[in-house]
């Protein structure tokens, strides 16, 4: 993590002025992705949102068809991988507001609702886990963002004994606080990075299946590099997430808990002071403790947010939808912007984590999004790898143990 790029920002609580400079990114700037503008967002879901549905017909309208590839890849899966076909879907979520459990957030920037098609590909089975970050970083020597202390010509305005190596740590409140300010539930904390996920004192020892965390972007596309893989884009993504469904709300379908059974990490109880693991899980969980996707692919919903390599912009879908056409492979756009924080650069989060909850953020919802700042790290957020299906690097994962 980095100190804030936003300086004099208004939403830094008076009392705190000598602390809060070095997390105004993290907390404003996307590692938890839900946190803008969050009281006029629940203000306009209370006028506006529509009767709920209990089958999710509501978020599901306005989807075609999804049209699976029916090629087969040329050759064995690389370890760890699996097969996504690719083909052409829709794209998006309609306000979920609707829905039972859907949130108060409507969600906008993931409509309009539109045509895509990505090629088949291979992609993680699971987030990458600490046991693989751990071969990746005794390989390289590879540091974090996280483990590295920011420079004073960086970040001038920031008094130097606060440029410290470190990291965002969710922290549950002792009772019921405003929703509004996402303050009094994270702090940063000096030492907390991958092999310290809470911070100095404890590290992933019996954690080598969880998901590595404290992870901001440059993190991911290192390990993605040195495996032989990439981040996926967010179309490829989604596609993978919904497993060849069509329109549902969440990766099985459109019951959050069909027949009563927990398909995803997520928060249950009161957020954010009480986790009660209903799920079986209070906080982060081991990767693939819930049942996969039709793809093969787990936790594609809630544990940990996931980057993919696209820049983040609200309009983007728009701008694709615009032109009329399937949006073949697409890229993301050309650049950053969020009209929150119009010069901070951001990439696309998806699959939302364990904090997620219809309380505060639903974003484990397979359509919507989430973003954050490139420097950012937090321990709720990871990410899984991709490889092309042409890809002459994959066979090398036999080598490195994956």
């Amino acid at each position: 993590m980095r100190p804030s790029r936003v300086k004099n920002d208004t939403r830094i609580p008076k009392t705190h002025h000598a602390v809060w400079p070095t997390v105004v990114a993290v907390l404003f700037a996307g590692a938890a992705a839900a946190f803008l503008s969050l009281a006029a967002v629940r203000s306009r879901s209370e006028a506006s949102a529509p009767a709920g549905s209990p089958h999710g017909s509501v978020c599901s309208a306005g989807f075609g068809p999804t049209i699976a590839n029916r090629e087969s890849p040329a050759g064995p899966a690389p370890p760890g991988m699996v097969w996504i076909p690719g083909g052409e879907f829709s794209m998006g979520c309609e306000d979920p507001r609707g829905c039972v459990a859907g949130g108060h957030d409507p969600m906008p920037d993931a409509r309009p609702i539109h045509r895509v098609y990505v090629d088949g590909f291979w992609m993680d089975a699971t987030e990458v886990t600490n046991e693989q970050f751990e071969r990746f970083i005794q390989a390289t020597g590879y540091v974090t963002v996280a483990q590295r202390k920011p420079s004073p010509e960086e970040f001038p305005t920031v008094p130097s004994e606060q440029l410290v190596p470190g990291s965002l740590v969710f922290t549950p409140t002792q009772g019921p606080v405003s929703l509004d300010n996402p303050c009094p539930w994270w702090r940063f904390q000096p030492g907390a990075d991958w092999r310290h996920p809470e911070g100095p004192g404890r590290d992933i020892r019996n954690r080598e299946k969880y998901p590595v965390v404290h992870i901001a972007y440059p993190d991911a596309v290192a390990f993605a590099a040195w495996a032989g893989k990439r981040l996926p884009t967010e179309a490829e993504w989604e596609f993978a997430a919904r497993g060849g469904l069509a329109g549902r709300v969440y990766a099985w379908g459109n019951d959050l808990h069909p027949d009563g059974r927990f398909m995803a990490n997520t928060f249950q109880g009161r957020f954010p002071y009480r986790d009660s693991g209903d799920d079986g899980f209070a906080g982060i969980a081991p990767v693939a403790r819930f049942h996969p996707n039709a793809y093969g692919l787990h936790d594609v919903a809630g544990n940990v947010w996931e980057w993919v390599s696209d820049w983040y912009r609200p309009d983007y879908y728009a701008r694709l939808a615009e032109t009329g056409r399937i949006a073949r492979n697409p890229q993301g756009p050309d650049d950053s912007w969020d009209p929150a924080e119009p010069f901070v650069k951001k990439r696309v989060q998806r699959g939302g984590s364990f904090l997620c909850t219809d309380e505060y953020c639903t974003r484990y919802m397979v359509g919507t999004r989430g973003k954050g700042e490139v420097n950012t790290a937090s321990n709720h957020v990871g990410f899984r790898c991709a490889a092309s299906a042409t890809s002459t690097a994959v066979p090398n994962q036999v080598a490195r143990g994956f």
